[in-house]
């Protein structure tokens, strides 16, 4: 009898990739960047640095540095990467209080925490009335509906003014399929 054993699942987050012009990467090159620092079952979401892989028994902390210096060495790009486990990506994605409130997946912000010390600096935010917008936070992130968009959100500027590198964002419909991948599935 073979047994299978399954290499724990990690996400990588690249906070300002192939965002406009400035820090262009192609997701096969960050697929092989991935590989080549012996990570296995890379596979990439969308094309904004979204990257699901095998994490080899590294903390997640530590494929986080050894991926940011990799890419500024290899490819000449310097991006903040944040990596979760997939059990604290299932309790990012446990704890969005504003799902009921959301019904368009695309306007549904999840910003995502390096620390969970800055959630105190969010308390300041929480307590304003963001309508007909709405914020919320979780151990690990903050929620944002934006029904006018992202763009147009008050909420999702602020959070972004207030917390800058520290944070990085996705939509729900990104985050759900991330999830999916962790959990071994094609789609959400």
């Amino acid at each position: 009898m073979n047994d299978i054993v399954q290499t724990p699942r990690q996400v990588a987050l690249f906070r300002g990739i192939n965002v406009g012009r400035a820090k262009r990467v192609a997701m096969a090159d960050l697929r092989k960047l991935l590989g080549e620092l012996g990570y296995s079952e890379v596979h990439t979401v969308l094309n904004s640095g979204n990257v699901v892989f095998g994490g080899q028994g590294v903390a997640p902390a530590e494929s986080a540095v050894r991926i940011e210096e990799a890419l500024v060495l290899k490819l000449g790009v310097a991006a903040r990467v944040t990596v979760l486990d997939g059990a604290r990506f299932a309790e990012i994605m446990a704890e969005n209080s504003l799902l009921a409130l959301a019904p368009d997946p695309s306007k549904l912000l999840v910003s995502v925490l390096n620390d969970p010390a800055d959630r105190a600096r969010l308390e300041a935010l929480l307590a304003l009335d963001w309508a007909p917008e709405a914020l919320a936070a979780g151990k690990w992130a903050a929620y944002l509906w934006c029904p006018a968009g992202v763009l147009a959100s008050r909420a999702a500027a602020s959070v972004g003014t207030l917390l800058g590198d520290a944070v990085t964002s996705r939509n729900w419909s990104t985050m759900s399929r991330l999830h999916a991948l962790l959990r071994g599935q094609d789609g959400p």
